[in-house]
């Protein structure tokens, strides 16, 4: 009897237990697979781990980041003129032409300084012509533009007069001036840095030369045999 009850139970349980631990490795399998779609995994294989006891995953290792090569890169002409005209000089910090940065700056400081000059004489010399044109013998802020021992009298106002406005004329003239030469230095440095991003792609032979050469020139025009050819020069360039 005890016999025919091990059979029994080989016969009946076993089958189960063994269909449930298939089911639970292709449950497992099935995991595996939705997590891991983009990659080609042998089900079979992977079976046969699990029944083993010897499934184990490896952590992919992160790619090793690539430097970039400075000698092969080319600026973007877009990105270079977007950076110009948003900071100055940034055009040509993109290009990598650090060397156009002292020109650049230069240029931006020389014309702030000389517009701050211009703008201060400016106004010391139209106060001081305001005051000359004035009757106020209190208002006399023009004496420091005087020479030592120089007076202004009645036989000289005029003379004054007049200089006083051509030099407020003058230096309010050179202010909007260093003022317009600031403009153009930003609009040279954007085009700058916009030409320079496009030249950098461009190809140039290393094989300059140039040929001169005497040539034979037909003149279809002429009707005289005589003058149908000319004598002429050909200079050709390579690049």
């Amino acid at each position: 009897m005890v016999g025919k009850g091990f059979l029994f139970y080989l016969l009946t349980f076993l089958p189960l237990s063994v269909s449930a631990q298939v089911e639970v490795s292709d449950s497992i399998i099935m995991a595996i697979d939705s997590m891991y779609n983009a990659m080609p995994i042998d089900t079979t294989a992977v079976r046969d781990s699990l029944e083993q006891g010897t499934l184990t995953f490896v952590k992919d290792e992160k790619p090793l980041k690539v430097e970039r090569d400075w000698n092969t890169w080319r600026p973007n002409p877009q990105r270079a003129l977007w950076l110009a005209l948003v900071i100055p000089g940034g055009g040509q910090i993109y290009n990598r032409k650090y060397w156009k940065l002292p020109i650049v700056y230069g240029g931006f400081v020389g014309c702030i300084y000389a517009m701050i000059w211009n703008n201060m004489m400016y106004k010391d010399y139209s106060q001081a012509y305001l005051d000359i044109m004035d009757d106020d013998p209190g208002t006399a802020s023009y004496n420091k533009f005087l020479h030592l021992g120089r007076q202004i009298t009645p036989a000289n106002e005029e003379r004054y007069k007049q200089i006083f406005k051509s030099r407020k004329d003058k230096y309010r003239r050179w202010r909007d001036l260093s003022f317009f030469c600031m403009i153009g230095i930003y609009a040279v440095s954007v085009i700058d840095a916009y030409v320079d991003a496009e030249l950098s792609s461009f190809d140039i032979s290393k094989d300059l030369s140039l040929k001169v050469r005497p040539t034979v020139i037909n003149n279809k025009s002429s009707v005289n045999p005589l003058y149908a050819t000319s004598l002429g020069v050909n200079c050709s360039i390579n690049f």
